[in-house]
């Protein structure tokens, strides 16, 4: 169906340089890039080179169709399709990328029946314009959908029902946007066959698309919840990015009202909606949670969690006769972590228990709760392992092992002042495989929840870009007022190097040369960004006048997987961002994102090591080509056993490019082999 050869074409074509023929825009040094590299054939620095014009001219409709023709000739139709659909959203006129898009939609193997119905009604706008060809494709794919509805509703006519029938049918409305007769058959497929959910995710997407918002969420989280693997994944991602609401819930039971995965969760939200209730809201909520488990406990009896969970809510209401069975039936299941659980419930609760055993309180009574106490821990129980442990100490004030426990417990609980008394105990003991943690996590707690607390940090290395040794520093103490996210400090800074300028006819400052002394604001971390703000004085070691400094800004970190400090072996990614403004370089503005990924591999004797891959990208808003460039390239961190935890050494060697040369003495691009360490502490 579609024409190669004028593909071919239109890539020889679109793809040459401008030869002064447009302006020369923010990316036309990137874009010469990817014109060379084109010509040598070097296609993926010629995508690179584009993406990084894209960057610098975001609102390009020609730059986003020379990589869309570019990822097409290397055999990559899902970014190319991706990308003609930016060219077409910035110039809805460029008929050409609409058509080349609406092709590369109709071939798509991904998701085929939504890129097919998309690619129609593409062609079907192009060729209401007048266009011959989008006319003649989209004749080629409307003629055989309608013959295909037609066909198969005379087969159900003629009285031959079946589930293939039904989807084949509802396969086709869709593709043509007959989207009611679409939703009807899906539905229908479905009643015939319920097990196969993944026909409700084509349901929800076609209801979503006839703007029958509430249905098709409703039937999206019935898909999303049990049943096939697959489909759930699909229906998440048509769903809105939160957790569903009550009302949510109640829609897609009715919906699927067999579905136990749909009822039980709507009931643990019920009962975890309940804890921030009083009074009658709570029992209101307990008693809507307690008639869900009820439903379950009734269509499938060997639902053990689910009569577990009645049984211990009329347990609380002290319906004894009730509660028994559910419970006496989940102790004697199959489920060994369910089993101690409730029969620890009913030790304790003597009105439950037949034959009350004499002398329990004492050694044994210990063990078991502590035990409990530990598995509700590794399962994630936060409150019932509080509880079990807690009983334990009273049985055995002197046992450690508990106190380091309950720290833990309620660490994880957002409780550090109990948690750092608990460990402030532990770390009496006697074995030093207890007492070690537990001086490690009181030492990490106690400067958090200090008045006062002085951090420190240095970073020297060293740069054969400039030929120098750098060094980087601050030493902070500030004070934390309780129930205030807003703290001041006091700060003295460090920036210099060992050059002092870069020499020539024309030398240039390589680093303020300064300690820096200044007060200020800070916040505390909200979800990984702490803002700040300070005033100050700069004081140059090199005898230079004294000037005012003015900086502040928001900074962000993330870690993902295996740190250096951890004991696990695995792939880790680690992202960095600041926005940081800077009075003394003519008010500028500065953003830094700094990313590494790599893997953390096992000890090699008393060295931890990780291989990475950086990629960090430096803009600021006076356009200065010092501070715009972005680099790759791959690197070795590692610290030794023994050392503080906060000192690392690190050795990176960086491939860069200025994404501004005005004024830049030094050439479009560089290498960087930095070499350095990195040490923090906290008082």
């Amino acid at each position: 169906m579609r024409v190669r050869g004028l593909t071919l074409l239109l890539i020889a074509t679109a793809i040459r340089p401008a030869n002064g023929q447009t302006e020369k825009g923010a990316g036309f040094v990137c874009l010469e890039q990817a014109y060379e590299a084109l010509r040598s054939r070097a296609y993926d620095m010629a995508i690179a080179a584009f993406r990084q014009a894209i960057t610098l001219e975001p609102d390009s409709a020609k730059i986003q169709k020379d990589l869309a023709y570019t990822f097409l000739k290397v055999g990559r139709p899902t970014e190319a399709r991706e990308a003609f659909a930016e060219a077409m959203r910035l110039d809805p006129a460029d008929v050409q990328s609409a058509l080349e898009y609406a092709f590369l939609c109709y071939e798509a193997n991904d998701d085929a029946v939504t890129w097919k119905a998309v690619a129609r009604r593409t062609f079907d706008r192009l060729r209401k314009e007048g266009n011959a060809t989008a006319e003649g494709a989209f004749q080629n794919i409307d003629r055989p959908l309608a013959e295909g509805i037609e066909r198969w509703t005379r087969v159900l006519e003629a009285g031959t029902e079946s589930f293939s029938v039904h989807y084949e049918l509802a396969r086709l409305a869709e593709q043509r946007d007959e989207l009611a007769l679409a939703a009807r058959h899906y539905l229908s497929a479905w009643q015939l066959m319920p097990m196969r959910k993944s026909v409700f995710v084509d349901l929800g997407r076609v209801l979503l698309r006839a703007e029958k918002f509430e249905e098709g969420r409703a039937v999206l989280l019935a898909a999303s919840r049990g049943g096939e693997t697959r489909a759930a994944e699909l229906a998440r991602e048509l769903l809105p990015d939160r957790y569903p609401y009550v009302y949510e819930f109640r829609a897609a039971l009715q919906t699927d009202p067999g579905s136990v995965e749909l009822r039980r969760e709507l009931a643990y939200l019920l009962l975890k909606m309940a804890e921030d209730l009083e009074g009658d809201e709570r029992e209101a909520r307990q008693r809507e949670a307690e008639e869900e488990f009820r439903v379950i406990v009734a269509s499938q009896a060997e639902d053990l969690w689910s009569c577990a969970q009645l049984g211990f809510l009329y347990l609380a209401r002290n319906e004894i006769e009730k509660a028994r069975p559910l419970l006496q039936k989940a102790a004697n299941g199959s489920d060994r972590d369910l089993a101690n659980r409730v029969r620890t419930a009913l030790h304790w609760d003597p009105a439950l228990e037949k034959e009350q055993v004499e002398g329990s309180a004492g050694e044994d009574t210990n063990v078991d709760a502590r035990l409990m106490g530990e598995k509700s821990y590794a399962a994630g129980y936060m409150k019932d392992a509080l509880r079990y442990l807690t009983v334990a100490h009273e049985a055995d004030p002197h046992d450690y092992r508990v106190m380091l426990k309950l720290g833990y417990t309620e660490n994880v609980l957002h409780n550090d002042v109990a948690a750092m008394q608990w460990f402030a105990m532990a770390k009496r003991s006697p074995d030093s495989a207890i007492a070690a943690p537990a001086k490690r996590a009181y030492a990490n707690l106690r400067p958090n929840l200090a008045r006062v607390r002085t951090t420190g940090w240095i970073y020297p290395f060293y740069s054969t870009r400039w030929s120098d040794t750098f060094g980087y520093g601050q030493v902070k103490t500030e004070v934390r007022m309780k129930g205030i996210p807003v703290h001041p400090y006091v700060s003295v800074r460090f920036i210099g190097d060992t050059r002092e300028n870069t020499g020539g006819a024309m030398p240039q400052s390589l680093s303020e040369s300064s300690f820096i002394l200044g007060t200020g604001l800070a916040t505390d971390a909200w979800h990984g960004v702490v803002g700040w703000g300070e005033a100050g004085t700069a004081v140059s070691y090199l005898g230079l006048p004294r000037k005012s400094d003015v900086r502040g800004g928001a900074a962000w970190a993330k870690l993902w997987g295996a740190s250096l400090l951890s004991e696990a072996n695995g792939l880790f990614t680690e992202a960095n961002a600041d926005c940081v403004f800077v009075s003394r370089f003519g008010n500028d503005w500065l953003g830094v994102s700094q990313n590494k990924a790599g893997y953390t591999l096992p000890a090699i004797g008393s060295v931890r090591l990780q291989l990475l891959v950086g990629a960090n990208v430096t803009q600021d808003s006076l356009r200065q080509y010092w501070a715009n460039f972005g680099e790759i390239g791959p690197g070795v961190r590692w610290r030794f056993s023994g050392t503080p935890a906060a000192l690392s050494f690190s050795v990176n060697w960086m491939r860069g490019v200025y994404t501004r040369n005005a004024g830049n003495p030094r050439g479009p691009n560089f290498w960087d082999l930095r070499m350095g360490f990195w040490y923090a502490f906290t008082r």
